[in-house]
């Protein structure tokens, strides 16, 4: 937890890094189209100072006792018992989150200059990625469960807007739609976390949370975990709420890059990663986050190995590689490092892979069907290099980026010395040949082989715009690894967040498990050799395949599942609920008023206005009672 010294310098005015995109977003949104000559320069000028100030915090924060500083900005809630404090924690985990969210995020916008140059919405496209950073950034940099949870709606607002960028085409508005629902869903096992923090410990704050685990019963602490695993799960499209992720590639490429790269995806990550005294001390919560990034690694691994969109394999990897973030902050203090330092390295190599498939797509006629790709290594050798070294990086190639942080996980596994601890380091190990064989099979299928290119294309290389930022990001995927592992040890710095890395009494020897691991994903690349590189690629998808093949191409039926068992039922009992609404509450009480009209209707039609009626009325009572008193004399 942060220090109580003063803050100042630059510390002082952290609240820039959030107001800058945040101002930025405004000014493209209200200013209209009077800002599209300059409103995407605005934007990127906005992330590119973010950054650099994250970089001036960061290095201040070193010169501070535990590198943390916690910043009040004003009383965000002041109500009866609860209290929250608007303001910011700057910590070494924040901080590495938000040199990732604005660096990677600051190279987007610049591709998205190039990328967007023609679309007649950019600086609508500019004020929304603006927006998702800002909200992005709030998430990371709150102080609270309450700040978090705030720029987890924007971003999931954020989100929705990109993702339904292009809304005329239906298929972008049904995916955005389709992320924010499945988001929401999550969203309530947050929502119902911060609530059962207050219930309990009157306070929404990390520190005072965090810090009174101890005090509550085992049961408070289980659901806690598993309700904030919930939200992560949703966030981060992890199983059993992965199903959107894929589909929200109908949005522009540079928003697939953002949200599957280096922002959204992670906040399951983190969020899991600063609850990690939660999950300390409940073995149940970590249990069920340990099955979570097992299952959901081996689901991105297959899927991917049988889509034919190059957008959607690099989707259904970013569903994988998140997994193995879920299994190694799921193996506790021995797999937080390892796990945030695979996310780090994922933002660099993802986001090169995914501006590398905008380029392609810029020379391709905004294809994305890899069977009609072929032969662009010559045509486009720029993309193809940076491209072929993100690739590289994410399959774990010797010495670069993904081979330094996916074996540390793969060793954190294996260390736990069970049952439990094989078969999960197993379970890494055929995700590691399974990442081989798609992403061998997509370069194969995009660069290489003969060209099968529609009538009419005519591929090129991207401006510099474009490849600029596609250039810096592979040398990320080359180095960033090697860097937060042996140069300036990750572990090291987040120290004062999980504590003090300890000696691991390994198992198996680190270099036994990056021999295997290496010889599996020479396997899986020599697979895809044989089955792709060697034969003719058909412009169309073979009809006849195996079961395992058909379960892949339709996503392991996780849409059809999620359809049956929840959407179906929930259309029934919502349309139940409307009919009991409509005919039953609506129905008696519309009844009972239709009933008093028409009886005060009737009862008024008595009324005429003629005298003789009302004495007609007099004497029919009269005789009425003079009866009645004869009938009781004469008894």
């Amino acid at each position: 937890m942060p220090v109580s010294l003063p803050v100042d310098g630059l510390l002082s005015v952290a609240w820039l890094l959030i107001a800058l995109p945040l101002a930025g977003a405004a000014v493209l949104l209200l200013g209209g189209r009077r800002t599209d000559r300059w409103g995407h320069l605005l934007g990127t000028a906005t992330v590119v100072a973010a950054f650099l100030l994250a970089v001036a915090c960061t290095l201040q924060l070193t010169d501070r006792p535990g590198h943390a500083a916690s910043v009040d900005l004003y009383t965000f809630i002041d109500t009866g018992s609860l209290d929250v404090t608007a303001g910011l924690l700057l910590d070494p985990l924040s901080a590495v989150f938000a040199l990732l969210i604005t660096g990677v995020g600051a190279l987007i916008h610049v591709y998205s200059i190039g990328y967007m140059a023609h679309d007649p919405g950019r600086r609508r496209f500019f004020a929304y990625l603006n927006l998702f950073v800002a909200a992005m950034l709030l998430l990371v940099l709150g102080n609270s469960y309450v700040a978090l949870y705030v720029g987890w709606e924007g971003v999931g607002l954020a989100s929705y807007l990109l993702i339904a960028f292009w809304y005329t085409r239906p298929a972008a508005a049904t995916a955005a739609k389709k992320a924010f629902i499945m988001n929401r869903v999550g969203d309530v096992g947050l929502a119902l976390a911060v609530f059962l923090m207050f219930a309990q410990l009157g306070t929404t704050s990390y520190a005072g949370v965090l810090g009174s685990v101890g005090a509550l019963a085992g049961g408070v602490v289980t659901a806690l975990g598993l309700l904030l695993l919930l939200g992560a799960c949703g966030k981060s499209g992890q199983f059993p709420l992965q199903a959107w992720l894929p589909d929200a590639m109908e949005g522009p490429t540079p928003v697939s890059a953002l949200i599957h790269a280096a922002t959204m995806v992670t906040a399951g990550v983190y969020l899991i990663a600063r609850s990690a005294p939660i999950y300390d001390a409940t073995p149940t919560a970590r249990t069920v986050v340990l099955v979570v990034g097992a299952v959901t690694l081996l689901i991105g691994a297959v899927v991917g190995c049988a889509q034919d969109d190059i957008k959607k394999v690099l989707a259904y990897s970013t569903v994988s590689q998140i997994g193995y973030m879920f299994l190694a902050v799921g193996l506790g203090p021995a797999g937080y490092a390892a796990g945030i330092a695979h996310l780090l390295t994922h933002g660099f190599f993802k986001a090169g892979l995914f501006l590398g498939a905008g380029s392609v797509m810029h020379a391709m006629g905004d294809r994305t069907d890899m069977r009609r790709f072929g032969g662009l290594a010559r045509r486009m050798p720029v993309t193809f290099v940076t491209f072929g070294l993100g690739y590289l990086a994410l399959i774990g190639f010797p010495f670069l980026s993904g081979y330094w942080t996916k074996d540390a996980i793969i060793e954190a596994a294996l260390d736990r010395g069970d049952w439990a601890g094989w078969l999960l380091g197993g379970v890494a190990v055929l995700g590691a040949g399974l990442t081989a064989f798609y992403m061998t099979r997509l370069v194969l299928m995009t660069f290489f082989g003969r060209s099968r290119w529609d009538p009419g294309v005519h591929p090129h290389e991207a401006p510099a715009t474009m490849t600029a930022p596609m250039v810096l990001l592979a040398v990320g995927s080359v180095a960033a690894g090697f860097l937060l592992v042996s140069v300036f040890p990750l572990a090291d710095w987040l120290a004062p967040v999980f504590g003090e890395p300890a000696e691991a009494a390994h198992v198996v020897a680190p270099a036994v498990v990056g021999l295997v691991v290496t010889a599996v994903m020479a396997v899986g690349v020599l697979a895809a050799w044989l089955l792709v590189g060697r034969r003719e690629v058909p412009t169309t998808a073979p009809a006849r395949v195996s079961p395992v093949v058909t379960a892949a191409r339709r996503a392991l039926y996780a849409d059809t599942v999620n359809e049956t068992l929840l959407m179906r039922p929930g259309v029934w009992l919502t349309r139940a609920l409307v009919f009991l609404d409509n005919r039953g509450v609506d129905g008696l009480v519309n009844g009972t008023a239709a009933a008093l009209g028409g009886s005060s209707s009737r009862l008024g039609r008595v009324q005429t206005g003629f005298v003789r009626s009302y004495a007609l009325g007099v004497l029919g009572g009269a005789v009425v009672i003079a009866g009645a008193l004869v009938a009781v004399t004469t008894a």
